[in-house]
């Protein structure tokens, strides 16, 4: 039956009833009249009620097909609409398998990346191997090369500090990056924890269009110059400095830092966090000039609304000295970094991470100089506290790895078995060299050991240092062991704050 002829019959049904209506009338008016009469005829009162009773039994009737209609137009509708939403997750779910077979080959590809990668690491570690045994024009040519300085973020709550093998930034990290010194509000902190957790894994084909769609949405509702807008286009840039998408990086950055200066003011700390953060940029790019009176600038910043003493403006002082230092300023380097020691020392004691990376970035300053002789000083100041930290004051039977060094050079003619690794085998476990700062003091001061002939001193130093490294690894092994054996317990309780702590603790040369 056609649509058509559906709605003929409901037409016909409604006439019908309309007719039926009318009978109904006469009927009750007929019975009326018969009632009333001097003389009722049973057998007429009779056929006029089995009359009415099948005109109400013909009015039911039309009624109920009416309804069935009414019901069968609803069942049509609700069947288009599920052929409409069969037909969208249809055409969802060819775009899934499209994006997953892209996804299956970007996930090829990088396996294959990453084996590569593995062999040409394995030929690099093997030639380092070897490099040891060169002449010393050629060690001493190494050593120069290691002192070239990247500009590197010292900020925890600015930027984040180079990151090994090039991964992306931690998620604990990116939160602090484009929103110090402003809170996020709310309504954005599900979509920016996201971003972050997404980018953090190295997924920017997802970070990347869930910023834009929230700036998108925020620019609709709020307006283009919204501190929360800026928020999300510092968020963005670090996503693309990850990319290593610089000029991108920084249009966004500039963009953040005029919303920021007009609605939080000049002097907010916000602002000056956007500045270190492209202050670092530029310096990424070798812009070294362009980024030094940004870095300045932010430093100003932090000390009008800090302090002078504060820990952060320290941190920035140890960025403004990398950049000066890039740019052979090294009066103004040494004087920076002399000030940012005497802060960490006043306000967080000498024990503190801050000040052997301090100490460390001094003596590379003092190298590049020519300095050698208070470069050795400050690496032996750094390794000494490190000792003394773990196993008290110095005397001779407790010295610093060092000395111990130092005697096995002097002892080397006289019989080179005769101070055992074994005495000293344990420093790197409990001297915390697994502290990136501490392990490169070991292989600075033992190449500068190098440089002045004092082979056997250089190979101990350099030997603890590869030997912390293999510790550090073979920890990490262990605990992924642990962590599938154990009832899943550590996976429940978990060590992301001390991880979390650990990282914003790591510290470059």
């Amino acid at each position: 039956m056609t649509q058509m002829a559906q709605e003929e019959i409901v037409s016909n049904t409604k006439t019908v009833m309309q007719g039926l209506e009318a009978l109904r009338v006469e009927h009750v008016t007929l019975m009326n009249n018969l009632a009333e009469g001097s003389k009722t005829d049973p057998d007429k009162m009779e056929i006029v009620k089995k009359n009415m009773e099948n005109i109400e039994l013909g009015l039911s009737e039309a009624q109920v097909i009416v309804m069935l209609f009414a019901h069968l137009q609803n069942i049509e509708a609700e069947k288009q609409k599920l052929r409409t939403q069969v037909k969208r997750l249809c055409q969802e779910n060819v775009w899934l398998r499209d994006e997953l077979a892209i996804t299956q080959q970007k996930l090829q590809a990088s396996e294959q990346s990453v084996a590569q990668l593995e062999e040409e690491k394995k030929h690099l570690e093997f030639m380092a191997s070897v490099k040891k045994y060169d002449e010393i024009q050629e060690n001493e040519d190494n050593l120069e090369k290691s002192r070239t300085d990247p500009v590197v973020e010292l900020f925890p709550e600015d930027e984040a500090e180079e990151r090994n093998n090039m991964s992306p930034t931690p998620p604990n990290q990116f939160a602090n990056h484009a929103n110090a010194g402003y809170e996020i509000p709310a309504r954005l902190r599900t979509l920016h924890n996201l971003v972050i957790q997404y980018a953090s894994q190295g997924r920017y084909e997802v970070a990347v269009p869930l910023c834009k769609q929230a700036l998108e949405d925020l620019e609709k509702t709020s307006g283009h110059d919204h501190p929360d807008v800026a928020t999300m286009l510092n968020i963005l840039a670090l996503v693309y400095r990850d990319q290593n998408k610089y000029k991108e990086a920084a249009n966004l950055l500039n963009d953040a830092l005029t919303i920021r200066e007009k609605t939080l003011g000049e002097n907010h700390p916000a602002v000056a966090a956007t500045l270190n953060n492209l202050a670092v940029l530029y310096g990424k790019r070798g812009k070294y000039k362009d980024a030094e009176p940004l870095c300045k600038r932010a430093l100003e910043i932090r000390e009008n609304v800090l302090g002078k003493s504060h820990p952060d403006v320290a941190k920035q002082l140890n960025n403004l000295a990398l950049l000066c230092q890039n740019q052979a300023k090294y009066e103004e380097v040494e004087m920076y970094y002399k000030r940012a020691l005497e802060i960490y020392e006043m306000k967080l004691g000498g024990d503190d991470p801050n000040v052997a990376k301090t100490l460390n970035n001094l003596a590379s300053c003092y190298l590049k100089q020519g300095k050698y002789k208070e470069a050795e000083m400050l690496y032996k100041e750094v390794l000494t506290r490190a000792h003394e930290r773990e196993f008290g004051a110095i005397n001779g039977e407790n010295k610093p790895i060092w000395q111990v060094a130092e005697e096995r050079e002097e002892n080397k003619l006289k019989n080179r078995e005769n101070t055992p690794y074994g005495e000293y085998g344990g420093w790197h476990k409990a001297a915390k060299v697994d502290s990136p700062t501490v392990t490169t003091t070991l292989k600075n001061l033992g190449a500068l050991y190098r440089r002045q002939g004092k082979y056997e001193a250089a190979d101990t130093l350099e030997d603890c240092a590869l030997r912390s490294k293999k510790e550090a690894l073979d920890l990490v092994k262990q605990s992924k062991v642990l962590g599938v054996s154990d009832d899943n317990k550590r996976q429940k309780s978990g060590n992301s704050k001390d991880d979390n702590d650990d990282h914003n603790k790591r510290v470059h040369k």
